[in-house]
């Protein structure tokens, strides 16, 4: 059965809204609206305002609001309209959410679930297209995932929403409409990567967005005669290293994509710990595929010459096998 990206997190959340009365949906536009991007559609319908509902525009506020009520024995969804905008409720969700655990020595936990669309390709310009996961996945305290396929969007709600601890959940915009065949829904395990396509000669470590870039990246790779395996790094955090260096010890060379700049990046991280657990089974230097260091262009051809395109993911694999 064809579903959307769309339709998959929509499934997911109704489900968990059935199934468990301490589920609500919080956030702006999710009632009367639908969702920015529909994914509560008729959700304020079928469940009432009490547990859909619209916030003002303060994400400083029912971000906040959402912690309370997860201290308080709910499970709110938190809806943060795009990644850019949570950077109003840092303080809540770094300060508060993710050191509740620590702070309390053990005696409170904060099982909010925070959903937020991230990236870019949609022409919205920089206040609204940029890939800041690397940043949660910095903090300790929280679980941080970005589903890139139909499946992972249905599966990943409702382990997410039985966690103790916080989780964030990224969706990328550019996947929404995004379709493909889904079995009937089983919940994800949100401790490791995903192996997306086997290969022997280069590892293409993605996740979110740009995994369907590596996904078309490897069948142009593939006609060329190289053989690269790719794996959907799917949990930010904490990464699932063993996975990753797994992949490393049969390819032998490795490149990472991140729609996050390179400087201090979540790429970073992973070739630090590619070094620091494969370094003796690497034949080639790393290599990785960023977005341009400068803020998300308006302009069509200027955003996605700033993006990791399949072409550029290609391209750097190429090289670490001679065949530029």
């Amino acid at each position: 059965m064809k579903m959307s990206y769309r339709e998959a997190l929509r499934q997911a959340m109704r489900e968990a809204l059935i199934t468990d009365p301490r589920v609500f949906l919080m956030g702006e536009d999710v009632g009367k609206y639908g969702g920015t991007y529909a994914v509560s559609k008729g959700f304020i319908e079928e469940f009432g305002s009490e547990r859909i509902r619209d916030t003002p525009l303060s994400e400083l506020g029912f971000v906040g609001a959402g912690i309370g009520a997860a201290l308080g024995g709910m499970r709110p969804i938190v809806e943060v309209m795009t990644v850019n905008f949570s950077l109003l409720a840092l303080d809540q969700i770094v300060n508060t959410a993710a050191a509740m655990r620590h702070m309390s020595g053990g005696q409170f936990n904060v099982p909010v679930v925070i959903r937020m669309a991230t990236g870019a390709g949609r022409q919205v310009a920089a206040q609204h297209s940029h890939s800041l996961e690397g940043w949660y996945a910095h903090i300790p305290g929280i679980r941080v995932l970005a589903p890139a396929t139909v499946a992972d969007a249905r599966g990943m709600l409702a382990p997410a929403l039985a966690d103790p601890d916080p989780v964030i959940i990224f969706e990328h915009a550019q996947l929404y409409n995004m379709e493909d065949d889904i079995v009937p829904a089983a919940a994800c395990d949100i401790r490791f990567a995903a192996v997306r396509r086997k290969g022997t000669d280069v590892s293409l470590f993605a996740y979110s967005g740009c995994l369907p870039k590596a996904m078309d990246a490897a069948q142009r790779l593939a006609e060329e005669g190289i053989d690269a395996e790719v794996i959907d790094l799917r949990v930010l955090r904490p990464l699932d290293i063993e996975s990753i260096a797994a992949s490393v010890r049969k390819t032998h060379r490795a490149v990472v994509v991140d729609e996050g700049w390179k400087t201090g990046s979540l790429s970073a991280e992973i070739m630090a710990c590619i070094m620091e657990h494969a370094f003796y089974d690497l034949d080639a230097p790393l290599a990785r595929v960023c977005s341009a260091e400068v803020p998300i262009p308006y302009a069509r051809h200027m955003e996605e010459a700033a993006l990791p395109q399949p072409h550029t993911i290609a391209a750097a694999a190429k090289q670490l096998m001679g065949k530029t």
